[in-house]
């Protein structure tokens, strides 16, 4: 099964998560693991399987305002956190809104959010999954969390039940695709 694999990141944690899925994807096919800032070159249609996650930014998927705040967090002398490559370029939002319907395909969302009540965070994960569903794309997943700390640091064990997770969408998306 081929999987793509696209993530926005901006101090790093969505790319560990969206690389330890899909390494747990690893053993169902070939992943190939995309920048949102390189999604439009991708031809989704060719994979049997699209992940799709981002960070949580005020409740839902980062904003061009959103982004600039986080540039400028970590523009700060005292920050903690670097800025990814492509950290300024287009995200998630402006890509999914180029997604023409597909008549078939699955697909699972992901985000990654402070350690917090999602009624206080938000969870981009269930923006992008419903996005997902609005182009005919058929959900194999509940839209999962993965969490950082105050300081925008992944807490322990998430890179690892990233993959495992990975693992799951793998096994669940064969059995679908076998129906």
């Amino acid at each position: 099964m081929n999987t793509l694999v696209i993530y926005e990141s901006m101090y790093g944690n969505t790319r560990l998560i969206a690389e330890a899925i899909a390494r747990g994807l690893q053993h169902s096919g070939t992943v190939d693991v995309v920048p949102a800032s390189h999604a439009r070159e991708c031809d989704i249609a060719t994979y049997a399987l699209l992940v799709v996650g981002g960070p949580t930014h005020v409740h839902g998927m980062s904003r061009l305002r959103t982004r600039d705040a986080a540039i400028v967090a970590a523009s700060r002398p005292d920050s903690t956190v670097h800025l990814e490559a492509g950290a300024s370029s287009a995200g998630l939002r402006e890509w999914l809104s180029t997604l023409a319907p597909s008549p078939n395909g699955l697909a699972a969302a992901f985000d990654t959010r402070i350690d917090k009540s999602p009624f206080l965070t938000g969870r981009a994960s269930k923006v992008i999954a419903r996005k997902l569903r609005r182009v005919h794309l058929d959900i194999v997943a509940p839209p999962e969390s993965f969490l950082v700390d105050a300081e925008s640091n992944l807490k322990a064990h998430e890179v690892e039940r990233a993959e495992q997770w990975g693992q799951s969408l793998a096994a669940k998306a064969a059995q679908l695709s076998t129906n």
